[in-house]
């Protein structure tokens, strides 16, 4: 077994990372995530009395053959719960004039459930989740199967309908929220 050597600069130099950290622990990970800018969306789930949802920077395509959506939710939200009741969500994707929208679901201000949806026009598509009318995107989901990792459940979707509205889009990033203009 050959011996392994230690990294080097171009210069012949052993290599020292900047970057590393002697520790990786839930609060470097939460500092490391934040230079990591995230799409901003809504996930919606429930009807009448029992809707509620989430912001979210986690929403992504799974696959596009067959169209496959996920998303991270926390377990302790109020949002999974419905979202494994109802087993429908929908990610409405935010535009650039989203920002109070966005803080209403992501808990700011104490809004929980239905009070959330205060304010902005919503419908609904095939699968009843809230689609949020003006939303830069939505995608109507069925939950094809949910894996539990920690604290937290990774929500695979079979896509059933989408909208595409139009605008910017809204980008959360070192706890601000930034526009990406058309």
């Amino acid at each position: 077994m050959a011996a392994q050597s230690s990294p080097r600069t171009s210069d012949g130099e052993p290599a020292t990372s900047r970057l590393a950290s002697p520790s990786a622990d839930a609060e470097g990970l939460k500092r490391a995530l934040r230079a990591l800018g995230g799409g901003v969306s809504i996930v919606t789930a429930g009807e009448g009395e029992t809707r509620t949802g989430a912001t979210v920077t986690s929403a992504t395509a799974l696959s596009i053959e067959p169209p496959r959506m996920f998303v991270s939710l926390n377990r302790s939200s109020s949002t999974w719960p419905v979202v494994e009741q109802y087993r429908h969500f929908c990610i409405n994707v935010l535009g650039q004039d989203h920002e109070t929208v966005a803080n209403q679901f992501s808990g700011r201000g104490g809004l929980r459930g239905p009070e959330r949806y205060h304010g902005a026009a919503w419908t609904c598509l095939l699968s009843g989740a809230p689609v949020l009318e003006d939303a830069a995107a939505a995608i109507d989901c069925e939950v094809e199967e949910a894996i539990i990792r920690y604290n937290h459940s990774i929500v695979i979707g079979r896509v059933i309908g989408i909208c595409i509205g139009n605008g910017g889009s809204l980008i959360y990033r070192d706890g601000r929220y930034h526009c990406l203009g058309d």
